[in-house]
């Protein structure tokens, strides 16, 4: 018999959960050690946000799930890593302590004999000073409790919108080294589409500031894709958008302190300037939870397993940006030191930014994270549990199921507006995430015809179909399996 752990029931943990549950027999045991009690269908916390949907409309309860389909759960938080167990306990196990009930505050020695670490990254708002959610007047909508916030705020600022009050919304990233710019363009302009909506559109000045060094870079360097019979740039697409909601935009931009209305940023250019507002939603940084590692003899081994995320099958030799491949890039997850752990989803390290880093000429780094969220995080997040799979129904190791982001695509949709004769999306396909120079030297590192970009309601559709769709899935209803991740 197996024992499989798995940190997390966000997208990545809970993809690789129920696929262990459905292919192993029962005399294996999946385990799921979260804090949270609830999942939700994070890209759907934009529409909370702009109050279309209520966190009912996109959460649902763990336990009840878990316990119908033969998952053992745990409401934990990770303590610390003892991938060689220690003088009492020979089997590895993590340490958790328990989070609710009436067991909260207790501490459990979890073995396993995999470990799959889907923790996800700490929203690190302590990063920025002020960067606070529902305080000096910003917000954010990383989780369906910050985005009921940030909707309450909004709702009450186009109150006075409409009392013929003019105000200053600032959206988009809080820190110098943020990632997830796709979810704050897409909130951006379902704010100003609410705003349209309740006819204050004119009553509000609207402005994006990103770490981006460009418009539609997105963590990934930008792109050339294809539109309609056009090729055109991301950074032309999304200025073509910006300009025509009458959007206005401040890019290379790091966000460095927040004050009661006052955002203080420096530019590449090393010039630091302040931007005021009446509401703002910006994206904090993204870092790892700062978890410790411990060997049999209780020395700390952090290091083997952690480079602020997880370490696993990547490059991470230190090179210059112009020596950087789709090489570095991991295809199994695996931690190199010890074989039977997984970091699928943001819990991996990645070897190094997609976009190209750059620096004020203060110093200061001011340059996208790489993005992994979204369909990468369930991708891999299979990938691991069908290679666990195999290992065990097959007696010895097998890792090939592979996946890389610099050979795997991913689907961006924007979408703005709600309901099905109202609405737009902006959809953005990539391929591949990572870009392959040597490959496709002539277009930006990505192939064109599977790098496109589309406007219009039938992307706006499919995101609402989407959420409906991996909200099935996720519920482990019949024939879930069948939804692509």
């Amino acid at each position: 018999m197996s024992r499989i752990v798995v940190l997390g029931a966000g997208i990545s943990g809970h993809v690789a959960a129920t696929h262990l549950r459905r292919k192993l027999s029962k005399k294996h045991t999946v385990t799921v050690v979260s804090p949270n009690s609830n999942y939700q269908w994070v890209p759907s916390n934009i529409w909370v946000g702009t109050g279309r949907m209520q966190p009912k409309d996109i959460i649902f309860p763990l336990a009840p799930l878990y316990k119908k389909k033969g998952i053992e759960y745990k409401q934990a938080k990770v303590v610390t890593f003892h991938p060689e167990g220690d003088t009492e306990i020979e089997k590895p196990y993590i340490l958790a302590e328990y989070v609710a009930g009436e067991t909260v505050g207790a501490m459990e020695k979890v073995t396993y004999d995999y470990l799959i670490n889907a923790t996800g990254p700490k929203l690190a708002f302590d990063m920025t000073e002020g960067l606070k959610p529902a305080t000096n007047k910003a917000y954010s909508v990383c989780t369906y409790t910050h985005a009921t916030e940030a909707w309450h705020a909004l709702d009450q600022l186009i109150q006075e919108m409409k009392q013929g009050k003019k105000k200053k919304i600032l959206i988009g990233t809080g820190h110098a080294k943020s990632t997830c710019q796709g979810a704050a363009f897409e909130y951006i302009l379902n704010v100003e589409q609410e705003l349209n909506r309740h006819g204050v559109r004119d009553m509000a000045e609207l402005t994006w500031i990103a770490n981006e060094p460009q418009l539609g870079d997105f963590g990934m360097d930008g792109m050339l894709l294809s539109y309609g019979s056009n090729i055109m740039k991301s950074s032309e697409l999304v200025e073509m958008v910006f300009e025509d909601r009458g959007i206005k935009w401040i890019i290379g931009a790091g966000v460095n302190k927040i004050e009661d209305g006052i955002a203080h940023y420096e530019t590449l250019d090393g010039e630091y300037h302040t931007e005021t507002y009446d509401f703002t939603m910006l994206i904090p940084a993204f870092s790892g939870h700062g978890f410790k590692a411990y060997d049999k003899n209780n020395k700390d081994i952090t290091d083997k397993l952690f480079k602020g995320f997880m370490i696993v099958d990547a490059d991470y030799t230190p090179k210059p940006y112009e020596e950087w491949t789709v090489q570095d890039w991991p295809e199994t997850y695996q931690n190199p030191s010890y074989a039977n752990i997984f970091a699928p989803g943001i819990a991996f390290a990645p070897p190094h930014a997609i976009s190209k880093p750059r620096v004020s000429k203060n110093g200061t780094p001011i340059s996208p994270a790489p993005p992994r969220t979204g369909m990468p995080s369930g991708i891999t997040a299979k990938l691991v549990a069908d290679n666990i799979i195999d290992t065990i129904n097959n007696k010895k190791p097998s890792l090939r199921h592979k996946g890389s982001m610099g050979n795997m695509g991913a689907a961006c949709i924007a979408s703005s507006g709600y309901g099905i004769t109202k609405g737009s999306g902006i959809s953005i396909t990539t391929f591949p995430i990572v870009p392959d120079f040597n490959k496709y030297p002539d277009t930006y590192g990505r192939r064109l015809g599977k790098t496109f970009g589309e406007i219009g309601l039938a992307g706006h559709w499919l995101k609402l179909a989407l959420h409906h769709a991996f909200l099935y899935k996720a519920k482990m209803r019949p024939f879930w399996w069948l939804i692509p991740e």
